[in-house]
């Protein structure tokens, strides 16, 4: 862990190559004062015991200020509060798509990436003699189960990102819906690019372009993702 945090003032607790990442370029965007509280993954990639004196859950992000203790990415778009000038708000005709890929990012996607990662070290993780039933294991879930569930939702995206333009809920700048699909994007982009689409890769690129992005991944000393 580095820096400790100040109260009264809007704190991120962020760990590295995290979904936190999402939180920093929201904030970027929209020039928002925070300080950061930067934590580093265990050798087996856990996140740090220190993190359960923030909140219990453990994990990040975690934003605080004052009395406000708060996780969980979608919780932490707090347009009210932060977007003060309506710069991430989305259309009125884009509203629903907003609503839609700000839970379907965590309630959908990363399901099925985690459960990728999962079965990908699982054989590694095994004992060495039950390896090889491991192995069989995992390739029996990557054919009849995860690849055509993520290859379904990859062509649900690239659908989505023909009509939409640049961004989840269309119109000329980032919403919630962006901010939320960036981590499972770029992550599925890193370790499978071979299942990803090109709509969704130009997506990532695009974000990885903008400054505000670049920002957040500097002050938080780099991302693998990114």
């Amino acid at each position: 862990m580095s820096n400790s945090p100040t109260p009264d003032k809007l704190t991120v607790h962020h760990l590295d190559d995290s979904r936190s990442i999402r939180i920093l370029w929201m904030l970027e965007e929209l020039s928002v004062p925070y300080e950061l509280v930067t934590y580093k993954r265990m050798q087996d990639m856990t996140a740090p015991a220190d993190l359960k004196m923030i909140h219990v859950s453990g994990t990040s992000p975690i934003i605080t200020e004052g009395n406000l203790t708060l996780s969980e990415s979608g919780a932490i778009f707090l347009r009210d509060k932060y977007d003060t000038e309506g710069k991430i708000k989305p259309s009125k005709e884009g509203k629903l798509d907003d609503l839609y890929f700000l839970h379907y990012s965590e309630g959908t996607l990363m399901p099925l990436l985690a459960n990728k990662l999962i079965f990908g070290v699982l054989p590694d993780k095994a004992p060495f003699l039950l390896r090889p039933m491991f192995g069989i294991i995992t390739d029996l879930m990557n054919t009849n189960f995860l690849n055509p569930r993520l290859q379904t939702q990859a062509g649900l995206i690239e659908e989505h990102l023909a009509k939409s333009g640049d961004w989840f809920a269309g119109g000329d700048h980032p919403t919630a819906a962006d901010f939320m699909m960036i981590f499972p994007l770029e992550s599925w982009n890193y370790r499978y690019p071979e299942l990803i689409g090109k709509n969704a890769k130009a997506f990532v690129g695009r974000i990885h372009e903008r400054p505000a992005y670049k920002r957040a991944v500097e002050k938080a000393g780099g991302h693998r993702f990114a």
